[in-house]
């Protein structure tokens, strides 16, 4: 029986959902919808039903995400399969053409399952059963398989698929991509039926997807193949060749490959659908009332309409009082309040803030590392108090600093510490004293989360200030 591969696309650094999304934590890895993150809901989607051939994902990532994508894989019970890493971004072709000749080594017989890992797919079920029926079109006719969602409504913000016929619930053969259209041509492809979004999910064979390729981005062949085969292990990830991959064309897998190519069958999927590009989706999805107020955390709305209120942090409480057509998001170190037609303009808040070297543009208070997570709580001209978290069974780097010294106080848990030649466990209640220069490091050798309070003074305290000696993530 054919092995289906999971191949989760997780690199994408979304602005649209700016503050909450950024480029140091994107959208993909925030709970936006419920506990889960968006990665972890298309992971438990991607497992397929109980029973079928299903292997464990692949997925392709970057340098900075590698560690939270086996992270927030494992809080879910999902065993991470192969994480790949892309040196540098170059769009979703060589990222499926790099998987496909990843799994052509491993089963040349498989098909891969190819999904975006920021979508919301609610009804696992149906989705099961379009990539059942996609199953049977590859069984039978060798296409390549894409699903086309479809339209409620007049959207200008999706590439549309035009089928060669009115859509069934099998697959049809596609007549073309459509691009982006305006208002006036959404109406009448609605009307006309035979038109549904491009979401962007595919399923093909290894063989003709590489086939695919070859015929039709032969120029991506070469430099992917190179990346593949002079790829590095370390620490359970693949590291994509650098020097390969930085000849590798930035082009995505529709332009490359699936408008040249004769053999493209779309299976209609009507069971709820959201690539959640704008705050105005992330209200439709948060379930609004009767007066379309739709709101998140420690809110309080009275007397508004068509609102999406948003508070990311329990200690903060957000009031919205008489407001109309806004969306208001609170973060703990930015707020963002647009009217709800400028929903779709809010990278250009993103890029303002670039402009004027505002770190709110591209990174949250709280900075994710392998070990756990840390947060500023208070900054001053020469020093710094922190939170860090770190998990059970992780260490910071074997590290010193030239111009800061730190004071530890454990809150929770226990640290093992070391400074210089000496040893030692910290309990809760209890303090060390890190002088400058210090060679140290601290470890979480419990079984629960070990969390501290880090009070640093100097002249300098950023974090570019540390020398590392040792360190179990293979940082340098």
């Amino acid at each position: 029986m054919t092995t289906v591969y999971p191949v989760i696309l997780c690199g994408g650094s979304g602005t649209r959902l700016w503050p909450l999304s950024r480029k140091s934590y994107p959208k993909q890895f925030v709970p936006l919808l419920g506990e889960n993150s968006l990665l972890q809901d298309c992971a438990l989607r991607m497992r397929g039903p109980e029973a079928a051939p299903y292997a464990k994902p692949v997925v392709l990532t970057n340098e900075a995400f590698r560690f939270v994508v086996p992270e927030q894989l494992t809080e879910i019970g999902i065993d991470p399969g192969p994480v790949l890493i892309e040196p540098e971004g170059r769009n979703t072709a060589p990222a499926v053409l790099a998987a496909a000749l990843f799994l052509n080594e491993i089963d040349p017989d498989a098909v891969m399952l190819v999904a975006p890992s920021d979508h919301v797919v609610p009804d696992s079920s149906a989705f099961h059963d379009a990539v059942s029926e996609g199953l049977r079109a590859i069984a039978e006719r060798g296409d390549l398989l894409t699903f086309g969602i479809t339209p409620d409504r007049p959207e200008t913000g999706y590439g549309y698929l035009k089928l060669s016929q009115t859509p069934e619930t099998c697959a049809v053969p596609l007549d073309r991509f459509v691009e982006k259209p305006d208002l006036e041509t959404a109406e009448s492809m609605l009307a006309d039926g035979s038109y549904l979004w491009n979401s962007g999910i595919f399923l093909f064979a290894v063989r003709d997807i590489i086939t695919a390729f070859e015929q039709h981005a032969p120029a991506l062949m070469s430099p992917v193949k190179n990346a593949v085969e002079n790829a590095k292990s370390d620490l359970g990830f693949l590291r994509l060749d650098a020097e390969a991959w930085s000849e590798v064309e930035d082009i995505s897998i529709d332009y490359a490959v699936m408008e040249k190519a004769n053999n493209l069958s779309v299976v209609p999927y009507a069971a709820g659908w959201s690539d959640v590009g704008s705050w105005s989706a992330v209200q439709e999805l948060t379930h609004p009332d009767s007066d379309s107020v739709a709101t998140s955390g420690e809110v309080t709305a009275i007397d508004c309409q068509n609102v999406l209120v948003r508070s990311e942090s329990p200690a903060q409480e957000v009031v919205a009082l008489g407001l109309q057509d806004v969306i208001a998001v609170a973060m703990p170190d930015a707020v963002l309040v647009a009217s709800m037609d400028k929903a779709q303009d809010v990278k250009k808040a993103v890029t303002a803030l670039k402009a004027k070297g505002a770190k709110q543009a591209e990174s949250l208070p709280v900075d994710h590392r392998p070990w756990g997570w840390f947060e500023s709580l208070v900054i001053g001209d020469r020093f710094q108090v922190k939170r860090i978290h770190v998990h059970p069974g992780a260490a910071l780097s074997l590290q010193s600093h030239h111009h800061r010294s730190e004071h530890w106080i454990v809150v929770e848990g226990t640290a093992k510490v070391t400074i210089d030649e000496e040893e030692r466990l910290v309990s809760e209640n209890q303090s060390v004293y890190i002088p400058l220069g210090a060679v140290h490091r601290m470890e979480n050798p419990g079984k629960v989360p070990m969390v501290l309070i880090e009070v640093q003074t100097g002249t300098y305290l950023g974090e570019d200030d540390i020398i590392r000696y040792e360190d179990i993530y293979s940082r340098s």
